[in-house]
């Protein structure tokens, strides 16, 4: 992508669809999509732009809406359905650090940006999240199989809680079976 997106951006994307920039940081985009909801990637993510203006005529005279007010029912659906989730934020102590991960044999270490590790992180929970009320909500599931599935995703979680480190608040980090 050659130019820095801005919020409101519409954008295309191969899997997901038509979204909307809801938020650029330094690193990556949150972009919501019709077909895949709230989602973060890689500014180096390959997407085709397309341009949003407020200035296009609005169809048979009607009142064209400012970005203001579609993100505020933007904001007000998302949280109503428990799509939009605060900011989660990594420890202080975690900045501008590196995660280092060292082969056994003398080939190059790989390096990574704590930032976009402890990103990916927060992506994985989020989309177990969503995975988890997709299933409690499914009206062809019996309850059996909603506990069963749900029993995976507890063990996910706690199979995740390595991470935990990475987190600044204890309201944030992941909880498996084992915990309350």
């Amino acid at each position: 992508m050659e130019k820095e997106l801005t919020a409101g951006t519409q954008v295309e994307h191969d899997r997901y669809g038509t979204g909307f920039v809801y938020r650029a940081s330094l690193t990556t985009y949150e972009i919501i999509f019709e077909r895949g909801g709230k989602m973060s990637f890689p500014k180096t993510t390959a997407m085709t732009e397309m341009e949003v203006t407020n200035e296009a005529p609005a169809p048979d005279g009607e009142k064209q809406l400012s970005l203001a007010e579609v993100e505020q029912a933007l904001s007000y659906i998302l949280d109503k359905y428990n799509g939009l989730e605060h900011e989660v934020e990594m420890g202080e102590r975690w900045h501008g650090g590196t995660l280092v991960i060292q082969p056994a044999n003398d080939t190059q270490p790989k390096e990574i940006p704590v930032e976009i590790f402890f990103h990916k992180i927060v992506m994985v929970r989020d989309r177990l999240r969503v995975l988890e009320q997709n299933i409690n909500s499914h009206k062809k599931l019996t309850d059996e199989d909603k506990v069963e599935l749900q029993q995976y995703i507890s063990r996910i979680y706690g199979s995740l809680t390595t991470f935990n480190v990475l987190f600044k608040e204890k309201n944030d980090c992941f909880v498996g079976t084992g915990s309350n």
